[in-house]
């Protein structure tokens, strides 16, 4: 059997009452922080467009666009919130795969799940089947022949999986919806591009979930796709892609991001802010990393919010100047705040030939850090978040609530955080409301700022 005729099979017949209960906690877990992010990015040039980008070209609809009054296709609706879920690079992530499923999966799934009006039981289905697909593919790979760690490359096939299962699709066609899906997938970059540079390209997720919803609903439409397309054994590694389907759900292997930038820096992140210390000139600090961060743009001063998320001298800096809220999410004033870029001028950055064969399974750094008592040094191999040094449900609620506060009212989080809880009870319907604005929840904010700025005056 053809391997994507495999995951097909796997994908249209699994019974949704076989999903684990761990296995739907994650899931809940993996959007809140996936909405999260996506509100935190919610007014980032990049989102901006791509939600001008959907109505425009997709059309208007009755799918949401989540956080805002708009609604278009379902296609448009799933590529808008995807490009704010992936705006600050602060979405879910997995090692095996280096990089990111929950910004397609999810915002693919949601999408269709609305269209067809899906019950919550077949939504998480949906969602656990698209991590398990794309991360497979992206996983699959081996390290030698891989031209592109960008997301946009794989995350098709998951987009696709979870709206075929949505869309109650059988083998055959699921099987020919994954073909399209990564046949017509976004080429992205290759290693021709050397950098990851800051444009609103960044991963190519969003184009992947075009490229995936479409291919399940021509698919049903009858479209056919090369099913033999995973066939490729010098590039794909077949008992990665098929071995124990159901067994176990990759969708618990993904880490969380505390900070709004690459994955590739947060273990010198985390380095810094365990070393610094409030208020004290920074003398001199060195990172070790491993050979492949090196290929991020490392901007020392970069002019765009994405020129931040792929530089180690911006990020780090900023974190070792005001701390871990700095990156929750990154302000535009810090792009040129003369601070931040005076201490990224300084930052030495180095490859380690300790890390050499580090990556993708990890993405350790080395950090000396002088504030004028002498170097301190300090190794983190497993950046806070990794299945290895998870986040707690709380850190991810606290999170929430920090990278939203600038677009989401605290009441609004409350909304959220209250659908998101109740979502095995209540479905997925009060989650889509609470994503929605209501007048009366503006109203009592616009009356609960005006009674703060009365208490001011008196």
């Amino acid at each position: 059997m053809q391997t994507i005729t495999e995951l097909a099979n796997f994908v249209s017949s699994f019974p949704g009452s076989a999903l684990p209960a761990v296995t739907r906690q994650t899931i809940s877990l993996l959007i809140l922080d996936l909405i999260g992010a996506a509100a935190a990015g919610l007014r980032s040039p990049l989102a901006d467009a791509a939600r001008n980008a959907a109505v425009e070209a997709y059309g208007e609809g009755s799918i949401s666009i989540w956080l805002t009054d708009n609604h278009s296709s379902v296609v448009g609706a799933a590529m808008a919130n995807s490009a704010a879920a992936s705006a600050l690079d602060i979405d879910d992530g997995h090692r095996g795969a280096a990089g990111h499923a929950g910004s397609g999966v999810i915002p693919a799934a949601l999408a269709v799940a609305q269209a067809v009006d899906a019950s919550y039981s077949e939504t998480m289905v949906a969602i656990a089947l698209g991590y398990e697909i794309a991360l497979r593919v992206a996983s699959s790979r081996p390290i030698e022949t891989v031209d592109t760690y960008a997301s946009g490359r794989w995350v098709g096939y998951g987009a696709a999986a979870a709206a075929c299962r949505l869309l109650g699709l059988g083998a055959t066609e699921t099987a020919h919806a994954l073909a399209i899906a990564g046949s017509e997938g976004p080429v992205v970059f290759s290693t021709a591009s050397a950098k990851f540079v800051g444009n609103t390209v960044k991963e190519g997720i969003p184009p992947a979930v075009v490229a995936g919803v479409t291919a399940a609903y021509r698919a049903r439409a009858a479209a056919t796709g090369p099913v033999d397309l995973l066939e490729d054994n010098d590039r794909f590694t077949r008992h990665v892609l098929t071995d124990n389907l159901g067994s176990s759900w990759e969708v618990q292997k993904c880490y969380l991001k505390p900070y709004a930038c690459c994955r590739y820096i947060h273990a010198a992140i985390d380095a810094i802010l365990a070393m610094r210390r409030d208020g004290q000139d920074i003398q001199r600090l060195r990172i070790e990393t491993f050979p492949q961060a090196m290929r991020l743009a490392n901007e020392r001063a970069p002019s765009t919010l994405e020129g931040g998320q792929y530089s180690f001298y911006f990020s780090c800096a900023l974190a070792a100047l005001f701390g871990r809220e700095a990156l929750q999410p990154v302000q535009l004033e810090h792009l040129t705040d003369s601070r931040v870029l005076d201490l990224a001028a300084r930052i030495e950055l180095e490859p380690s030939s300790d890390f050499a064969s580090a990556f993708p399974a990890g993405t350790p750094a080395r950090v000396v850090i002088d504030q004028g008592s002498g170097p301190e040094e300090m190794i983190v191999r497993y950046p806070l978040g990794d299945v290895a040094n998870p986040l707690s449900s709380e850190q991810v609620v606290e999170k929430f609530k920090n990278i939203t506060r600038n677009n989401v009212h605290p009441q609004w989080q409350e909304e959220i955080l209250t659908a998101i809880a109740s979502l095995d009870t209540t479905g997925f319907l009060p989650l889509l409301a609470a994503l929605s604005p209501q007048e009366g929840r503006h109203l009592h904010r616009e009356r609960a700022e005006g009674d703060a700025a009365r208490e001011l005056v008196t």
